[in-house]
């Protein structure tokens, strides 16, 4: 792990909320030249603290109106049942998110769907039809606000 100063953090701000920001244009902002902004994101990179830049898609823009977080409790655990609902639930394309959580369920997914009669559709076809699943759990999501969490 690599220290941090303000200027790190300030550059890792303005990143997570513009990942297309120019070096440049950061630079500018925070008082540094162009190749010492640039300097500084590549070693932000190499440590891995940047570990990569997305494209933020808007999914209603693209039809899918309904986002739903899954709580999968499997019916049999062990080796075998985790593996074959993991290669199972990433192969289904309105499956965003999956993680493997500890508490009362074993599987947090992030679902889209188009309505809510589609979101039926992907859960009666796909995900109750899925190797081991037990017990599910639905919270549909109504409002989401992105905020860039603590940066140290």
């Amino acid at each position: 792990m690599i220290d941090l100063d303000d200027t790190d953090r300030d550059l890792l701000r303005a990143l997570s909320r513009d990942a297309t920001t120019s070096a440049g244009a950061l630079g500018r902002r925070f008082g540094l030249s162009q190749p010492a902004a640039w300097r500084r994101i590549k070693r932000l990179e190499a440590a891995g603290i940047i570990a990569g830049r997305r494209v933020a898609v808007d999914r209603a823009a693209l039809g899918f109106g309904v986002t739903v977080f899954l709580g999968i409790k499997l019916a049999t655990k062990g080796r075998v049942s985790l593996e074959d609902f993991e290669r199972a639930v990433t192969a289904i394309p309105e499956v965003q998110v999956v993680q493997h959580v500890l508490g009362l369920f074993d599987y947090r997914l992030r679902v889209v769907a188009r309505d809510i009669a589609d979101f039926e559709r992907v859960l009666r076809r796909r995900i109750m039809t899925l190797p081991g699943v037990g017990q599910v759990e639905a919270n549909v999501l109504l409002t989401e606000e992105a905020l860039p969490g603590p940066l140290g």
